[in-house]
Parts: structure tokens; sequence; C-alpha cells
């Protein structure tokens, strides 16, 4: 993957901020993950409010 400048200065105090605190964004990306592997479980959403409100009732 090649970075340009404009990237990394638009990312710089998310470069910086794993360097100085060795934070990631681990916990979002797994949260994420759960997301997707409980919509493909349902194999495909009708009713979205619905989802969301399953979804909040098993994750929240």
């Amino acid at each position: 993957m090649i970075y340009n400048k404009a990237t990394i200065y638009e990312h710089y105090d998310e470069i910086l901020n794993f360097f100085v605190n060795r934070s990631t964004n681990a916990s979002a990306e797994s949260f994420n993950a759960k997301i997707k592997a409980f919509g493909a479980s349902l194999k495909g959403v009708v009713d979205i409010k619905f989802f969301l409100f399953r979804l909040a009732k098993i994750y929240a």
C-alpha cells in the first residue's frame, strides 16, 4: 500500500496517537466483526429497525 503526503497529513493525529498512547482501534474492529457475523447469521435483513433493536439488546 502506498500512502501519499495528503493521506499521512490527514491522519496525522491518529498515527501519533498510536505511538504516544499505544492505542489502536482493535475494539471497534472487533465490534464490527461481531455485527457482520450477527448479520450473516440472519441471512439477509428485511426489517432494519428490528435488526438494530436485536443488535442493541445482544451487544449493549
